[in-house]
């Protein structure tokens, strides 16, 4: 394997962001994972933060999507646009310089959907692709001892997946992957205002009030938000005002599924790890660990040390762009695909 000779990109490709590293540069690409594709030229116009401004505001001949669900890809021919313009954005395409990339995936993905994240990369311009286990990749990230003979636990929340994983040298001794995180959380924020007050809004509404406004935990004091939509009663625009009470009532469905993934892959853990973790605690990462007091119900539901990141968005990209400084140390963490 002829990895360090060749320019090296990490990816970590997920539902709601994509995030590249450089070897040499850092990060140089953090976006949404969203593309806009015009049909009438059968092109992407638009990436990132860009696209996802289009989102339910396009006319008939222009779609913005978002092309992974549940971490997986579910719109092939828009990822392969979508990493190609961002391989031209960061400098590496197709041609002589074509890259080795290191990514990111979850770890309840199937060999179909694992065949299809590298196939398209292989269009988007990569050479050869190998792949690493989210939780495993942010464990590095968050500088956990994953190479000691010692139980290290990890949550990774996600917008598509929760990753929940033991890890003990070197390898994931126990692992639960559930396709509940942020976007099930923005759709039961969706369909608690469409039941209770029969006003419709879109996913973007859905997640600037969980960010605003949602929790896990009671807050104090309470807060509210005005909220813009159409009412459904009768097919006008309306603005109502909902309390973050009412928010987290509607987020305690994804939030206790995610809740039994941890619990779930705390009672096939190994003893001995068991004890290692009662020790040191679990390390909470991604998108879902910044929704307020999720650590405190998670302490609360395990009874168990509740670790916040410090920066859980970069955990997993973070993790990625250590692999890739010091390939030999990880080399037995990565999985290249042919």
């Amino acid at each position: 394997m002829r990895f360090l000779e060749r320019h090296k990109v990490g990816i970590d490709l997920g539902t709601a962001n994509t995030l590249v590293y450089m070897q040499g540069k850092g990060i140089v690409y953090n976006e949404p994972t969203v593309v806009a594709i015009n049909d009438r030229v059968k092109r992407a116009i638009a990436i990132g933060r860009e696209a996802k401004k289009m989102l339910g505001k396009t006319p008939p001949y222009v779609r913005a999507v978002r092309p992974l669900k549940d971490g997986v890809i579910t719109e092939v021919e828009e990822v392969e646009q979508m990493l190609h313009l961002i391989m031209q954005k960061i400098g590496v395409s197709r041609g002589i310089f074509r890259p080795t990339v290191l990514i990111a995936i979850p770890s309840g993905i199937t060999l179909v959907e694992k065949r299809a994240v590298r196939d398209s990369l292989i269009k988007a311009g990569a050479r050869d692709v190998h792949f690493v286990p989210q939780p495993v990749a942010a464990a590095i990230g968050e500088d956990l001892p994953i190479n000691l003979p010692h139980g290290n636990m990890i949550i990774d929340i996600g917008g598509g997946t929760t990753e929940v994983a033991v890890i003990s040298l070197g390898g994931v001794v126990r692992c639960t992957s559930v396709r509940t995180a942020g976007d099930e959380m923005n759709e039961a924020i969706i369909d608690y205002l469409k039941s209770k007050y029969k006003l419709s809004i879109g996913e973007i509404t859905a997640e600037e009030i969980k960010i605003k406004i949602g929790s896990a935990a009671p807050i104090d004091p309470e807060e509210t938000i005005e909220v813009k939509g159409l009412d459904l009663s009768v097919n006008l625009p309306k603005t109502i005002t909902v309390n973050s009470k009412e928010i987290r009532e509607a987020l305690q469905k994804p939030i206790s599924e995610i809740v039994s993934a941890v619990k779930k892959t705390l009672e096939i853990t190994p003893p001995q790890l068991a004890s290692d973790i009662i020790e040191t605690g679990i390390t909470l990462v991604g998108g879902g660990a910044l929704l307020r007091g999720m650590d405190a119900a998670l302490s609360r539901e395990t009874g168990l040390k509740i670790k916040r990141s410090k920066n859980p968005l970069f955990s997993v990209i973070n993790g990625i762009g250590k692999m890739l400084s010091n390939f030999a140390k990880y080399r037995e963490l990565v999985e290249k695909t042919s």
